[in-house]
């Protein structure tokens, strides 16, 4: 497979978690704008939005997250991090979307500040890509085992956390957890 075929935003402002949506979709679908409306209509009172920058430069919370996939008849299932990786069920998702420390860089000079960061990942015909949006190009991770191996290392950082991106009917019955009774 061509990578050039592998739908990847790259990094503007703090737009990653535009861009996670986006790479996650695998199309342009979420902007500025339809984010800044998530915004607003999930706190419409406050002068100042609490899910967003004040400077309006994006850093979007989980919240816009959340309400973007319901957009689009999905849902986000946070994964329990204390739970093992091989029990998750990784055909019923479409996607993963990992909130992770990240080095703050102006220009070439990296700072030793971290800030969270939003980033993809998602199976592209057979093989699962790290759409990182910070990345120049989307990165191959493989198969399922190299997909289990990579998401048991981003999840191993102290405050890194994962969704899961399922259908509707997948956070309703479940499915995207192996339970004991399937294990046997």
């Amino acid at each position: 497979m061509n990578e050039g075929e592998v739908f990847h935003e790259k990094q503007r402002l703090e737009f990653c978690a535009i861009h996670a949506l986006n790479n996650v979709l695998q199309e342009r679908v979420f902007t500025k704008e339809s984010a800044d409306d998530i915004c607003k209509r999930l706190a419409p009172q406050c002068m100042v939005n609490p899910h967003r920058s004040v400077l309006g430069t994006g850093n979007y919370d989980v919240n816009v997250i959340m309400a973007a996939l319901q957009c689009r008849e999905l849902a986000a299932v946070w994964w329990d991090k204390r739970r093992a990786i091989q029990s998750l069920c990784v055909s019923k998702v479409l996607g993963f979307i990992l909130n992770v420390p990240s080095r703050i860089s102006l220009g070439i000079v990296s700072l030793p500040l971290r800030r969270r960061h939003w980033l993809a990942v998602r199976q592209v015909m057979g093989q699962y890509y790290n759409l990182d949006s910070k990345l120049k190009n989307p990165v191959s991770i493989g198969g399922e085992a190299n997909l289990r191996t990579f998401l048991s290392e981003q999840l191993s950082q102290e405050v890194a956390e994962m969704l899961l991106v399922v259908r509707r009917d997948v956070e309703e019955d479940g499915s995207w957890l192996i339970t004991d009774d399937l294990k046997k």
